[in-house]
């Protein structure tokens, strides 16, 4: 009688068709809404800061690859994420050598050092946000919006210079909500248009791209924490919507809070995970000097995945005498 054996492989026995280059390119697919309303609202000097980001990317991680003998893995469109990812945290007017450095930083220090894809702790992109930030503070807060030209105008258009909207709200005024939630408005090149941001986050739960929890979390979170500003500070409540529109948040909770690499993968931990930027954004945002925070609530979050995971990790089936949660 012959004998037959079965080879069964280690856990998980998941089956699925997606990849990480079809992930990629969903979210990619995603952000054209809000890069399109961009290159509206800040003309030729959107497209240059975008190429700029997205080609110091790619070529970074194409010629680190090439120096280490690595693999080569730029046709997985990780690379060219964070650079569309970056270039929307960037306001227009930010010169092209700063666009450079943000894209060296993310993809070598923030990405390729700790081993690339898979085992960065933080979001390259928001690290590279980050560091421009507190190296050039001028130039990352300078922010314009061109006024009736043509696209093809080029750089040299009429442009007025104006605090964000989200910083109007922080100074006591109300500026007009429906421009926020269309997008015309100043800002970073992808953060002006919540409209935008929330056709690609409907696309990506579409697409089962990200789950639902931390973006939710984070941003029921931030609004339960504003509301309770609003009330303990007492003076005149304004909706919460201006703070929902303004600024990063959007952008942030679905599209870079949700980065699988570092997030936590259980269901609990997205929760605890979503809670805690929410907190952190209204901290920085209500009690910090700057208007923001989303950016640096997430890379704050990102260091603290390893502990949120010790404690939300379900245990083994009989392990310690309890069942598996």
């Amino acid at each position: 009688m012959e004998e037959k054996l079965l080879n069964v492989s280690s856990s998980p026995h998941v089956r699925d068709n997606s990849s990480t280059a079809s992930i990629m390119r969903d979210v990619i697919i995603a952000l054209i809404p809000t890069t399109l309303v961009g290159i509206w609202n800040f003309r030729f000097s959107a497209v240059v800061v975008i190429l700029a980001t997205c080609v110091t990317c790619v070529l970074a991680e194409y010629i680190w690859q090439k120096l280490m003998k690595q693999p080569i893995t730029t046709g997985d469109c990780s690379a060219l994420l964070t650079g569309l990812l970056l270039a929307l945290n960037l306001p227009s007017t930010i010169p092209i050598w700063m666009c450079v450095l943000g894209g060296v930083f993310a993809i070598i220090i923030a990405k390729q050092l700790f081993g690339g894809l898979g085992q960065n702790f933080m979001n390259p992109a928001l690290a590279g946000r980050c560091f421009l930030m507190l190296a050039f503070s001028s130039a990352m807060t300078s922010f314009t919006i061109k006024e009736g030209n043509p696209i093809w105008a080029g750089i040299a258009i009429d442009a007025t210079s104006s605090a964000t909207p989200l910083m109007q709200v922080k100074e006591g005024g109300l500026p007009d909500l429906m421009k926020m939630f269309l997008g015309t408005t100043t800002g970073t090149i992808g953060e002006t248009s919540a409209l935008a941001i929330l056709i690609g986050a409907i696309y990506l739960l579409i697409r089962k791209v990200i789950d639902w929890k931390i973006p939710v979390a984070y941003i029921v979170t931030f609004v339960i924490f504003d509301l309770l500003y609003q009330t303990v500070a007492g003076g005149a409540p304004y909706p919460v919507f201006y703070e929902l529109c303004g600024g990063g948040l959007l952008l942030g909770a679905f599209f870079m809070a949700t980065d699988y690499v570092t997030s936590p993968i259980t269901p609990k931990g997205k929760i605890i995970f979503g809670i805690l930027l929410g907190l952190l954004t209204g901290l920085f945002r209500f009690f910090g000097e700057s208007a923001e925070g989303v950016s640096f609530a997430i890379i704050i979050g990102n260091l603290c995945v390893p502990l949120i995971e010790k404690f939300t990790i379900p245990k083994a089936f009989g392990k310690e005498g309890k069942a598996n949660e």
